[in-house]
């Protein structure tokens, strides 16, 4: 067939890249054939290892503008600091880049060394870098910090290895057993060890508790909370979204089926499949689903597949099922909240100036007049007037009554802003608790 073909067939590409994925397609959607280098991409996630520069930026309709530098990385030796505003990557101008245009310029630049120029702030000429990424560690457990006094915080951005412990580190950090209460904030949390999830439940459910089952055509079994475990005595609230899946799937069900845990938030993903991974030959893997996962209660956390081979298996009707009180809970894929939350509505004025940067850039050019930050800052009073000089300046003039709807919001966010560049983004997170409406929902079900 080669021979008669109009070109060459290169053999790899056609089996890794053509044939072995189109095999698996109708199976399920995770079913998959990884080459060397996905499968080298999938053990460096699983040990948190990622590429970059060592900064948190701050993107907007054409602009990128860093928010906070990582000692020790290659943007903070740099010298670029918070404030900064990178104007190109590799020669690509990004100011008529879209938010997603500009995320895949910033993803594409970390692969390898790039040529970055940077315009700081009162200088009109942008300066020029040449960065070389570095592994880093990308730590599972973003936040931790009190929401009040007893009362922790945990945002847990995926499973890994290390996600468990921790876990517990960051917790006894906040007061370990002497906390009243725990909000765990598991949203967009797209899953990862299974293991790490079951050493997480472990951290609060009673030693032989079961954490979840795995049923298959040649698999059969239950994982429970070990014997010598010492749990957390405090109450928990429990934040998910549509885009919480897999591991983190795993433990939220286990504390709703439990009554150990109040969930909030949304309807999760509904990913439920049990994955072994199958290393082959040439460095090459497969990823195989081998049995669904069910919660305490039964039921199964994997959403209906349509027009896929396991279909038959998933489209089943939604089941009322029992959690230890006798509360009813919802099966047919994925965790049902017990309180629903709805995203913050936000008006015209308010969605024009986050879209803007605004608060950003005016952010930036007050702090270059070094005024003293801390943790409790407050605005000035005369603040507030300014940033709508500000605006004016650049050809924002709201009316009087779409401006004094949004003032007190406007102050808040010019409040979290500068806390942002003069301390951190962790510090203008513990801000933002303040009024983020899935934080204070969680945080109302502890009380």
């Amino acid at each position: 067939m080669d021979e008669h073909g109009a070109d060459a067939v290169n053999s790899e590409r056609a089996f890794y890249g053509g044939i072995i994925p189109g095999m698996l397609r109708r199976l399920d959607p995770h079913s998959a054939f990884m080459d060397p280098e996905q499968f080298g991409q999938l053990k460096r996630m699983q040990r948190s290892e990622v590429k970059g520069f060592g900064s948190v930026v701050s993107i907007l309709p054409g602009r990128v503008i860093v928010l906070q530098t990582i000692a020790g990385t290659p943007m903070q030796r740099s010298g670029i600091s918070a404030g900064d505003e990178i104007v190109a990557i590799n020669n690509i101008a990004l100011g008529p880049l879209t938010p997603e245009q500009l995320i895949q310029v910033l993803s594409d630049a970390r692969q390898g060394q790039a040529m970055v120029h940077v315009r700081k702030p009162g200088n009109a000429r942008p300066l020029q870098f040449t960065l070389t990424p570095q592994e880093m560690q990308a730590p599972s457990v973003e936040r931790a910090f009190l929401l009040e006094t007893g009362i922790g915080y945990l945002r847990v951005a995926s499973f890994d290895e290390s996600t468990a412990r921790d876990m517990k580190d960051a917790i006894e950090k906040l007061g370990g057993a002497k906390l009243k209460g725990l909000v765990l904030d598991l949203r967009n949390n797209p899953g990862g060890a299974v293991s790490s999830a079951l050493d997480a439940a472990a951290l609060f459910l009673q030693p032989g508790q079961v954490i979840l089952s795995a049923k298959g055509r040649r698999v059969s079994a239950e994982e429970k909370v070990p014997s010598i475990s010492v749990p957390y005595p405090f109450p928990i609230s429990v934040i998910v979204t549509a885009k919480t899946a897999s591991a983190a799937e795993i433990l939220s069900g286990a504390l709703q089926d439990h009554d150990r845990a109040v969930i909030v938030g949304e309807p999760t993903f509904g990913k439920g499949l049990v994955q072994n991974v199958m290393p082959l030959r040439e460095g090459t893997a497969l990823a195989l689903t081998t049995a669904f996962y069910y919660t305490p209660s039964g039921r199964s956390i994997q959403k209906p597949l349509e027009g896929m081979q396991l279909e038959h298996s998933t489209l089943k009707p939604a089941q009322v099922y029992k959690t230890d009180k006798g509360r009813e809970v919802r099966g047919g894929g994925g965790i049902e909240p017990d309180q629903s939350v709805q995203p913050l509505a936000t008006k015209r004025l308010e969605q024009f100036l986050e879209a803007s940067g605004s608060y950003t850039v005016f952010a930036t050019e007050f702090l270059r007049s070094k005024p003293v930050v801390t943790a409790k800052f407050e605005p000035p009073a005369d603040m507030i007037d300014k940033f709508r000089a500000y605006l004016s300046q650049n050809r924002v003039q709201p009316g009087i009554g779409e401006w004094f709807a949004s003032a007190e919001w406007i102050r808040f966010r010019l409040r979290q802003e500068i806390v942002n560049q003069a301390l951190g983004v962790e510090k203008g997170d513990e801000i933002e608790a303040e009024r983020e409406p899935y934080i204070q929902a969680a945080l109302a079900a502890l009380r």
